[in-house]
């Protein structure tokens, strides 16, 4: 028994003598800091930070490979606790929380039944999924399981329901889920986001040039929830009081319910929506990120400036808008009259936007007073061009243009300044869009005796919105169709009429409007005392050619050139955006244009490149236009109310009102919820209020 005792002994220290030496060959002393670090994360272990744990984060903190704020479980009590035991400055952290993009549930059309595995993933290895819709949730729950802090819960339409304050924005849900239908969401995300056909899009959504979530908004106005449908439509347009009141609503050309009834008035809703913030007396409060350190210009204080302003704003520059003229607002102010958008309204929709720390010069013009090379001087990271169409078109029907004539812009701009102004005699406007329209009904209430439009092509091709053109009429507005201005009459120099040619629409010409051809022998004279022309608008760019202004390529449309997927031009530092761009467009056009401008700014300042957008939706998903739809009880859709015409004529009082609450919730009961396949049956919706609960 000795010897093996012996034996042993000499084994346990020739064990012993060699683990010390290894222990001090390849000891590594840990840092106390990890510990301490360690001590004061949570725990989760969810790997939200994007590391493995909470042991890899604490030393990836130490090591300065990640901020002290990377834990999204402690937020920012966490971090500031971490900040303090370091001795280093913190960056707030913006809130983020999961968010599923699927409206569909119960609703989805069925491929066929599962009975496999009780999770997602396993049935999307069948065909991917038992549901026709590409974007649909499967609502097997998995995601439900992958939350490790009780956030998520199944609804008993099949979806999974989020709870935002339980929510630690860690990401296990979006990793569990294999349709890609969740999301982590901050407000930076949200401004930063567009439209991808790979998303439950509803046709209106699709087809509204500022991506409005038209459905959710609809949904919570039906719900009584004014505030979250208003917030709603402020994630892409921060002007929803003015486009209430102007836009041409072409997401209603895409509603489906048209299709078997009458479009949802959007329009109405959004504007009851702006309307019950601007009656209530506060505004609502907009989330602004954390300062960036980056300053902004913006030289054009339209919807498109102002649009991004505000987002570059939200997402945390510094940002400061130059306009020449007197007031911001652009076309808004400038060229739109004050009985369709009251300046008292469009007043205090613009300082909700200066609120949020936006600073304004206006009556400063560039080329004249700054340079784009002085606001570079000036520390500006990065400068927006949004300087509109100001410049009106030309008839060129003589030489000199004779005392009576005058520009759309420039009629209208005048009304700005002198609201009281009087128009005598007999007005002829001459154009088919609503700078024509506007005129002529301007016209009629500054006291002509009479007023006519002349348009060369049929009311058919007229680009106005046509709920316009049916006002002017109703007002008692003449109209001469198929007829083109072809000489002024004058004594001297004073305007008397306008000789007009008859025209026939032949081939179509570029723009797929029929080319009006003239007829001869029709010549025929109209007497007037003034006249309008309202034929169109270019950017002014003589700016382009003063010193002090890098060199900007232009196109032959007379704008500004610019790369479409980003709006930079060929000076990185440079921008640009709406009319300028494109071309006179919608106001609502001009705000989408802010808000994609100022994505590719923040990038372009923050990371030094602007990531392209994959799959980003510009035209109808093909698979969500229907030839018909079932299950719709035809409804009629609510009217705005208007004010009549013996009172509307000869005042520039607001024409048309906002529907009250009980209209507002009836219309929203009218929507169909849309997805990209999936909407709303009306007969479900009725017994689903009445109780009873609906299958498929």
């Amino acid at each position: 028994m000795l010897i093996p005792a012996l034996i042993l002994g000499g084994i346990a220290v020739i064990a012993a003598v060699g683990l010390g030496v290894a222990a001090r060959v390849f000891y590594v002393e840990e840092d106390p800091r990890i510990k301490g670090i360690l001590d004061l994360l949570p725990g989760a272990n969810c790997g939200g930070c994007g590391l493995a744990g909470c042991s890899a984060c604490a030393a990836a903190i130490v090591e300065g490979k990640a901020e002290v704020n990377a834990c999204v479980v402690g937020q920012t009590e966490v971090a500031r606790s971490i900040a303090a035991f370091m001795g280093m400055e913190m960056k707030d952290n913006e809130p983020q929380v999961a968010c599923p993009d699927c409206q569909g549930g119960a609703r989805a059309t069925r491929k066929y039944e599962y009975g496999g595995f009780d999770d997602c993933r396993a049935a999307m290895l069948f065909y991917h999924g038992p549901l026709k819709c590409d974007h649909g949730c499967l609502g097997l729950g998995t995601c439900v399981r992958a939350c490790q802090f009780g956030a998520i819960t199944m609804g008993d339409e099949g979806l999974p329901l989020f709870d935002p304050a339980r929510c630690v924005g860690c990401g296990a849900c979006v990793q569990s889920c294999p349709k890609g239908i969740i999301s982590i969401i901050s407000e930076t995300t949200k401004i930063l986001h567009w439209n991808l056909y790979s998303e439950c899009l509803a046709p209106c959504r699709q087809k509204c040039p500022a991506q409005v979530n038209v459905p959710k908004y609809i949904e919570h106005i039906k719900n009584g929830e004014y505030d979250l449908a208003l917030l709603t439509v402020k994630e892409n347009n921060p002007l929803p009081l003015s486009t209430g009141r102007v836009c041409p609503e072409p997401c209603s050309l895409a509603c489906r319910r048209q299709i078997e009834d009458e479009p949802v008035a959007i329009n109405y809703l959004k504007r009851f929506a702006a309307d019950w913030e601007l009656n209530s007396g506060k505004r609502l409060h907009v989330p602004v990120a954390p300062d960036t350190g980056k300053k902004v210009t913006i030289i054009g204080g339209g919807p498109g400036g102002l649009s991004a302003a505000y987002y570059l704003r939200r997402l945390g520059h510094e940002v400061t808008l130059f306009d020449q003229m007197p007031a911001l607002g652009g076309m808004l102010r400038y060229g739109i009259p004050e009985y369709r958008l009251p300046k008292a309204i469009l007043d205090w929709e613009i300082q909700g936007i200066l609120d949020l720390g936006v600073k304004a010069r206006t009556g400063v013009k560039l080329g004249r007073d700054f340079t784009l090379d002085f606001l570079r001087a000036e520390g500006a990271d990065a400068i927006f061009l949004a300087v509109g169409a100001w410049r009106d078109r030309e008839l060129g029907l003589s030489e000199t243009t004779p005392d009576g004539v005058v520009s759309g812009i420039k009629f209208l701009e005048g009304f700005q300044d002198d609201p009281l102004q009087k128009v005598k005699g007999r007005s002829i406007v001459i154009g088919g869009g609503n700078t024509a329209i506007d005129a002529a009904r301007t016209s009629l209430r500054a006291g002509a005796e009479s007023v006519t439009i002349v348009y060369r092509r049929s009311r058919d091709e007229m680009p106005a919105n046509p709920v316009e053109i049916v006002a002017a009429e109703e007002e008692g507005i003449q109209f001469r169709f198929l007829c083109a201005p072809n000489k002024f009459i004058t004594k001297g120099n004073q305007l008397t009429g306008l000789e007009v040619l008859g025209m026939e629409l032949g081939e179509p010409d570029p723009s797929g409007r029929r080319r009006p051809v003239p007829v001869e022998g029709t010549e025929e004279v109209i007497p007037c005392e003034q006249l309008v022309e309202a034929v169109g608008q270019t950017p002014d760019l003589d700016f382009l050619e003063q010193e002090g202004m890098p060199a900007l390529p232009t196109t032959r449309w007379t704008t500004i050139d610019a790369k479409e997927q980003t709006l930079q031009t060929d000076v990185p530092y440079i921008f640009t955006g709406g009319d300028c761009f494109t071309g006179p467009g919608l106001m609502v056009e001009a705000i989408s244009a802010g808000r994609f401008a100022a994505r590719s700014i923040h990038f372009y300042m923050t990371t030094g490149e602007i990531p392209p957008i994959e799959h980003r939706q510009t035209e109808l998903v093909p698979d969500s236009i229907f030839d018909s739809i079932a299950g719709v009880i035809p409804k009629p859709k609510v009217h705005e109310p208007v004010v009549s015409l013996e009172d509307r004529l000869g005042t520039f009082k607001e024409v048309e009102g906002t529907i009250d609450e009980e209209d507002a919730s009836y219309e929203a009961r009218r929507c169909l919820n849309c997805g990209t396949y999936c909407y709303d049956h009306d007969m479900e919706m009725e017994r689903m209020e009445d109780g009873e609960s609906v299958a498929g």
